[in-house]
């Protein structure tokens, strides 16, 4: 393979994982009109469309979704055997990509950038936020944060920070004026300030469990939104009740500003983790990242259960 060919593939590859000319050409360090000029050279070499391009996106032609099927592993396999030959002498260098949910980045990724960067300066970061439960490999990632594990099988994990658990809470004005719900059913005779998933528009059912009692409660309320931080505001002004993150809410539970309903129904269930492909040739900065974390992560439970893969996760 001729080195314009590489320079071709890689730039084929990039504006896929990018999703624009624009964001691929600042990641390859080009011109998007010199990059735009790479992929219809290939595209003329080949003899056939690999893109559909409109003034607002990019996406592969069903041959160009074929290609970067076959390229991808292709390219991550080249990508780790240069930087392996970086790590002998430099340490651990490379781009390290990886999906994660919005909350899962801000409490429990972010935390560990930081000192990961200082102890290796020659990583790079590139963090994408989706709620959707992506194809990590498709999409060109390293690795991906979720909850639970329910993943592919041919997936491994890391726990990332421990088990999680919700609280259902409210403020002391709102119980005063509307009464404390007793169990989950009660709910549905309240002011509940709830969440709508960014995925489908659906309403997010508030999940509980007791004895192993399950329960799904459809509550409505004057407040959806699909960023549930802002609930927290909002249930503190007395509106109604809400459902959330104990790390959300937890110190606002303990300073008395909110009230914690329902404890028995809600147990903690398995937390965040850290997952990619089980792959041999593992490019060294996922290692190191991988390593890392496993320093910092205290043991996790065995099996994580579908409870936990139903927890709304902030966009």
């Amino acid at each position: 393979m001729r080195g314009n060919e590489y320079a071709q593939l890689q730039a084929f590859a990039a504006v896929i994982q990018q999703g624009s000319f624009v964001r691929a050409a600042a990641h390859l360090g080009m011109s998007a009109s010199a990059l735009s000029q790479t992929i219809r050279n290939m595209e003329e070499r080949l003899d056939v469309r690999l893109l559909n391009r409109t003034t607002r996106s990019v996406s592969p032609t069903e041959m160009g979704a074929r290609l970067l099927a076959d390229l991808l592993p292709a390219l991550a396999s080249l990508d780790a055997a240069l930087a392996r030959l970086k790590t002998s002498s430099e340490g651990p260098h490379g781009l390290l990509r990886i999906n994660t949910t919005r909350v899962a980045a801000i409490h429990y990724l972010a935390p560990l950038i930081g000192p990961f960067l200082q102890a290796y300066p020659g990583i790079q970061f590139d963090v994408v936020t989706d709620e959707r439960l992506v194809d990590i490999v498709a999409g060109g990632f390293d690795a991906g944060v979720r909850l639970g594990k329910k993943l592919d099988k041919d997936m491994v994990a890391q726990g990332l920070g421990g088990d999680q658990e919700m609280m259902v809470v409210a403020s002391a004005a709102y119980l005063e004026r509307c009464g404390i719900p007793r169990t989950p059913q009660e709910l549905i005779h309240h002011q509940c300030l709830t969440y709508r998933w960014p995925t489908d528009g659906s309403l997010y059912r508030w999940e509980f469990e007791r004895n192993g009692e399950l329960l799904e409660i459809e509550v409505k309320g004057p407040l959806v939104v699909t960023e549930p931080e802002m609930l927290t505001r909002v249930v503190l002004d007395g509106v109604g009740i809400a459902y959330l993150f104990r790390h959300q809410v937890a110190a606002l539970v303990e300073s008395g500003q909110l009230i914690h309903l329902l404890k028995e129904w809600t147990p903690a269930f398995p937390g965040f983790y850290l997952y990619y492909p089980s792959q041999r040739q593992m490019a060294p900065s996922l290692r190191a990242f991988i390593d890392f974390v496993m320093q910092r992560s205290q043991p996790q439970p065995g099996a994580a259960g579908t409870r936990g893969e139903n927890r709304p996760s902030p966009a």
